[in-house]
């Protein structure tokens, strides 16, 4: 691979460096949250960032992309000191708030230097592929991660280290942006007037909803990573589950034995998922071409919602656990797709601007289904207590794969504005 290609790598390698997201809700927990206030604080995450995100998105786009994954992770190392160093709910929110404005600024950018970068070398064709192998760095990163984290858990038995901690590679991050290639930190359109920056953004961002192969992708984002995202940690509270009804590794504390399993059980699923994004390309080629693998992958999807709801309702905890890192590869496939179907029909010039309206819809779904879970979850007999998950996902997944009629021409994209329409 080039060295570009592999600075991309180390960027998602080094973004996966946290150590916090193996134990997110435990950690949460920890410090007296609910479920409910946990999913609150989700939404509040996910609203801040619609809120932020396509501006910033445009900002990029037209200042420079460069820099701006500067700011989000100065942002991001700002919020994991504080998670670290404080048990005050207002400051929780506050340290999530900066996390917020890290993901406003980083979501969307970041692929929108990877796609631009492939155009400049002729390799447009290659954007799934070299996508998804990006991501399985990600994957790798992650998988480090949660062995590191699980070690400082299981030495300290405390969950406020892997926060803090945490901000020391998304420095690092800091310094690999410096060494990105100069002609990568603007779009093709150098042009600093704000006027045109607002024409931009809102010409992009109605083109997300009035073309009908922008329109579908992005609408599905809100629906399958939405329910995803909202679901994904509460695989956390069941390996504690698990640990506590099984007489494994009794001489150690309990959360020195879930450490144990949430290391055991993440570090699969994310080996697996690194698999899986890496090979998304040929797995969407093998399929027929990205759209027909979407419909497979939302039928996929709802199947194990179902298992998951058998694995919830019975006392086969460890079914319902396989089922969540099934969920997870699921989503290492689908993201290189659903990312690969949005860039066929948006114009480089405006391709963080749209990927960052992807990214807001994503989170719009987040922020409407977790405080929904997080209370359907407390409110639950204990026994069935995490049931909610999967009927949500079975009853996303049907309405996904209804069909809404024929699409726009695949030739359409999301043009750059005109000259008459910037005048």
């Amino acid at each position: 691979m080039s060295p570009v290609i592999n600075r991309f790598c180390l960027y998602g390698l080094l973004k996966n460096q946290r150590y916090f997201a193996a134990f997110w809700i435990l950690a949460f927990l920890d410090k007296g949250m609910s479920f409910a206030l946990i999913g609150t604080l989700m939404a509040f995450r996910e609203i801040s960032v619609i809120v932020m995100e396509i501006p910033t998105g445009a900002i990029a786009d037209m200042l420079g992309r460069r820099w701006a994954m500067i700011v989000s992770h100065v942002a991001y190392v700002a919020a994991f000191l504080t998670f670290g160093f404080t048990t005050s709910t207002i400051a929780i929110f506050v340290a999530m708030f900066a996390f917020a404005i890290g993901e406003a600024f980083r979501t969307g950018t970041h692929k929108a230097i990877i796609f631009s970068w492939l155009k400049s070398q002729g390799r447009e064709k290659e954007k799934t592929q070299i996508y998804g192998i990006t991501r399985s760095w990600s994957q790798i990163g992650s998988a480090i991660s949660v062995i590191i984290a699980a070690g400082m858990v299981f030495v300290l038995e405390d969950y406020s280290v892997i926060f803090w901690v945490s901000a020391i590679p998304a420095a690092l991050n800091i310094i690999n942006f410096l060494t990105y290639p100069r002609e990568l930190d603007r779009s093709a359109t150098p042009d600093k007037s704000r006027g045109k920056v607002m024409i931009r953004l809102w010409e992009a961002t109605l083109s997300c909803f009035t073309s009908a192969k922008l329109r579908r992708p992005i609408s599905e984002s809100m629906g399958y990573e939405g329910m995803y995202n909202a679901s994904k940690d509460y695989l956390q509270p069941l390996i504690q589950q698990m640990v506590l009804a099984i007489p494994l590794l009794t001489a150690w504390q309990t959360t020195q034995r879930t450490a144990v399993m949430i290391a055991v059980v993440y570090s699969l699923l994310y080996v697996l998922s690194s698999f899986a994004s890496r090979y998304a390309g040929p797995i969407s080629a093998f399929l027929g071409d990205e759209e027909r693998a979407a419909r497979w992958l939302w039928m996929a999807f709802g199947g194990t919602f179902v298992v998951l709801l058998l694995g919830t309702v019975t006392d086969w905890t460890g079914l319902a656990i396989v089922s969540f890192v099934v969920l997870a590869v699921l989503q290492n496939i689908w993201r290189p797709i659903l990312v690969g179907r949005v860039a066929n029909y948006a114009d480089d010039a405006a391709m963080a601007t749209v990927l960052s309206v992807e990214s807001q819809v994503k989170s719009l779904g987040l922020a409407i289904i977790a405080p929904v879970l997080g209370f359907a979850v407390d409110r639950t007999p204990e026994p069935y207590q995490f049931a909610p998950i999967a009927l949500f996902g079975i009853a996303i997944s049907a309405l996904a794969l209804i069909p809404l009629g024929s699409d726009a021409s695949p030739t359409s994209k999301v043009e750059e504005p005109t000259a008459a329409s910037e005048a």
